[in-house]
């Protein structure tokens, strides 16, 4: 089963850097591990913050097989030698995503059949579904999830050659579920970071 973990707001804007030291020894320890994917996911920062931290990443990551992707900036993850970008629910940004980072890795996040279909026509190499088991924010549930046969059906419409990560709700105890209903990885959060 493949991984894809997610950061999101674990670094101040305009801190001391012991944020970026705690976060790029976790990813170190993720790639070893294996996780095959990690996205730095830091709206908060700056264009200049996030091309450091992902610098730091790309660094702690060293010659593990992780592929580090910046969430929502083309042009920070081809400045710092990242090997993809994450559009959001941005589908039509793929081809600009593509045209900018050349040799880069595209993920998109989706939320319903008719997105998958959409992304796998842009030429988006990766799908992030979900929710599968719902989105809650300090516990509590703020959207359901679409269930693991809407999941079974994304995967079908994505096909052979956009592989779909099951995200929302994902955990050690349903995440082989995921995979069972077809999905090629899960992706999280709070799975990785705890959070």
């Amino acid at each position: 089963m493949k991984r894809f973990a997610i950061t999101q707001g674990l670094l101040q804007s305009g801190g001391d850097g012991s944020d970026l030291e705690r976060l790029a020894e976790r990813c170190a320890e993720l790639g070893r591990d294996g996780v095959d994917f990690l996205l730095i996911r830091e709206k908060q920062l700056t264009e200049r913050e996030l091309y450091l931290a992902t610098r730091r990443v790309v660094k702690a990551i060293g010659d593990a097989r992780t592929r580090v992707f910046v969430a929502g900036r083309p042009q920070v993850a081809l400045a710092a030698a990242a090997d993809g970008v994450h559009v959001g629910s941005d589908y039509a940004m793929v081809r600009e995503a593509k045209r900018v980072c050349i040799e880069s890795w595209v993920s998109v996040s989706c939320h319903s059949l008719a997105d998958v279909k959409a992304v796998r026509a842009a030429g988006a190499d990766v799908c992030l579904f979900g929710p599968v088991f719902g989105k809650t924010v300090d516990g509590v549930e703020v959207v359901p999830g679409v269930g693991l046969d809407v999941l079974r059906e994304a995967c079908v419409v994505a096909g052979r050659d956009l592989p779909v990560f099951a995200l929302g709700g994902v955990s050690e105890e349903n995440s082989a579920a995921c995979v069972d209903a077809g999905a090629s990885g899960v992706a999280g959060i709070r799975m990785f970071f705890g959070r």
